[in-house]
């Protein structure tokens, strides 16, 4: 059997993004998740019956620290003698490809989820890219996750390595029986709304991600605010006196009797791309504004949704978006890597530029009014989801393209 060694820096990307990958691909290969300690190392073990491997990756750079699991890294490797190793995060790719070739490790494997680099300034920026190539030199192969990626690899010369999209770009699909309307009960999506406050008569709109700047929260909570006063004819929803002081909340259009709720899920991460202070009043003080944390199962959030908006700067190709496509949702997102691939402006959902709070704005307004559109965009982005993503297809590939290259 070929030994494969499957790296992240953290745990959660081995749990979250590789779902069910790895116990498929634990019946042709001798498989090992190798990443920090924790909870989710754990369950991946449990879950995909596979064996794991603590060793500690910081996410942030630190020369000692990463010294150290540089060291490590080596070492294991050089023991184990792994006939591929394959890494999907920034800091585990650039450890493990520089520690698999100085242990003679024949295939090195990266995948780029996407690219930190392009969106710095300053010396910041030419660290990363500086780091990104130095990953590329040390791999043997480098697959980006989407056309996206691709094009930003080659255009900043990051590499002169062929670069290659497996099946249509995604690390793992979409399971479209699991991620369906149909996979959450009424009792269930009623006992959520309920347990949230949510009434008939209330508009949803759903965010799925970590509650950071670079996922484009500021934006969608002043468009949230702006909308309510478009749309709500009672003004103590809006908290009467205390919206943001935007142009956008001077807008102008009969009030509809629509009751908008915005419900964010997913981990508040101040310690790395904090929200501004401003941004975190406006949630707080917003009882339409609904914050859940993380969650395991993100499906009754969406079964309970009427839109999923997601206006982040960049990405290298969101599961999410495929997810809240699957459970028959219309999407709004912005024009950027991996989601201006899954959603076609106006034909399976509608997308406007990145920062732009007048353009969220005019989206989220018009899927509000618009049954008839939020019918068309739905029924288009499920079956293109079904036909491009799905979890096999992907899966296959990456079995197929191991069997090429193992030694």
């Amino acid at each position: 059997m070929t030994k494969i060694f499957r790296i992240a820096t953290i745990p959660l990307s081995l749990n979250i993004l590789l779902n069910g990958q790895l116990r498929f691909l634990a019946t042709f290969s001798d498989i090992t998740a190798v990443s920090g300690a924790g909870f989710d190392l754990d369950k991946v073990a449990e879950r995909e019956g596979v064996k794991i491997h603590e060793i500690s990756i910081e996410r942030k750079i630190s020369i000692f620290r990463d010294f150290v699991s540089l060291i490590r890294l080596y070492r294991y490797f050089k023991k184990e003698k792994p006939d591929i190793i394959h890494s999907i995060t920034p800091k585990a790719g650039l450890l493990s490809m520089i520690a698999g070739k100085w242990a003679g490790v024949p295939i090195r494997i990266h995948t780029f989820t996407g690219l930190i680099f392009p969106y710095r300034r300053g010396p910041m920026r030419h660290l990363l890219l500086s780091m990104d190539r130095v990953l590329c030199w040390h791999a043997t192969h480098i697959y980006p996750e989407g056309q996206g990626v691709k094009d930003q690899l080659q255009n900043f010369r990051v590499t002169a390595k062929p670069l290659k999209v497996l099946a249509n770009g995604n690390v793992n699909g979409i399971d479209t029986l699991h991620f369906s309307p149909d996979s959450v009960t009424a009792e269930a999506k009623q006992t959520l709304r309920d347990s949230l406050q949510i009434k008939p008569g209330d508009f949803v709109f759903l965010f799925v991600g970590r509650l950071v700047r670079d996922k484009g929260i500021r934006e969608l909570v002043k468009a949230f605010w702006a909308l309510e006063k478009l749309l709500t004819a009672d003004p103590a929803l809006t908290g009467e006196g205390s919206e943001p002081d935007d142009a956008l909340s001077s807008q102008a259009e009969p009030r509809l009797h629509i009751r908008p709720k915005l419900i964010l899920v997913g981990p508040l991460e101040q310690h790395l791309n904090p929200l501004r202070k401003e941004t975190m009043a406006l949630i707080e003080k917003n009882p339409n504004i609904i914050t859940t944390g993380f969650q395991d199962d993100v499906r009754p959030y969406m079964a309970i949704s009427d839109a999923f908006v997601f206006p982040s700067y960049r990405e290298g190709f969101p599961n999410v978006v495929l997810q809240a496509g699957a459970m028959e949702l219309p999407a709004i997102v912005t024009d950027i890597n991996g989601s201006n691939e899954i959603v076609h402006n106006r034909q399976n959902g509608l997308v406007i530029p990145v920062k732009d709070e007048n353009s969220l704005l005019a989206a989220m307004n018009e899927i509000v009014r618009d049954s008839n559109l939020r019918s068309v965009l739905t029924k288009n982005l499920r079956a293109e989801i079904e036909e491009k993503y799905s979890q096999q297809k992907v899966w296959e590939a990456l079995r197929e393209e191991y069997e090429r290259l193992a030694p």
